[in-house]
């Protein structure tokens, strides 16, 4: 029985694609994907290592390695929480908010570039239906109870 299309098939082509580009783009910078995610959702300095990884559907270990990369980097530092002495919120530092903005208008350009390659009746169409099949509870969310791998890619 053949199956056409192949939605495995195409959705981890087209993630292996957008992630190639962006490693490359990134890498410019000398950022990987992850670590561009991670400075983006602790730029409010307000979220604890905790909840940037679960924003960013990093696993704790991870998480860390990320982490202690950015802060050897100086792009991030762990500051004790105001109101939990066992948390820590991860703040960027001037330079790495810097960075971050450079990336983020590099990666803005990619994703323009990519999907400039639609017609433009068909970009948010496709954004919009993507962000629906992943959302909580949609058919490709995987929810936290899960004993699957989160994906580290999903949000960053």
């Amino acid at each position: 029985m053949d199956l056409e299309p192949d939605l495995g098939l195409l959705f981890g082509a087209a993630h292996e694609g957008i992630q190639a580009r962006l490693a490359r783009a990134l890498g410019d910078l000398d950022l990987t994907a992850r670590q561009y995610c991670v400075l983006g959702k602790a730029d409010s300095g307000t979220l604890t290592q905790g909840q940037i990884a679960e924003a960013a559907l990093l696993d704790k270990t991870t998480m860390v390695v990320t982490l202690d990369a950015l802060q050897t980097a100086g792009l991030a530092r762990r500051e004790p929480h105001p109101n939990d002495r066992r948390a820590r919120v991860v703040v960027t530092t001037a330079e790495g908010s810097r960075l971050f903005e450079k990336a983020a208008a590099v990666v803005r350009g990619l994703y323009d570039e990519v999907l400039g390659a639609l017609p433009a009746a068909q970009r948010d169409v496709l954004v919009e239906a993507l962000t629906s099949l992943i959302a909580t509870g949609g058919p490709l969310d995987v929810p936290a109870d899960d004993p699957r791998p989160r994906r580290s890619s999903r949000r960053g």
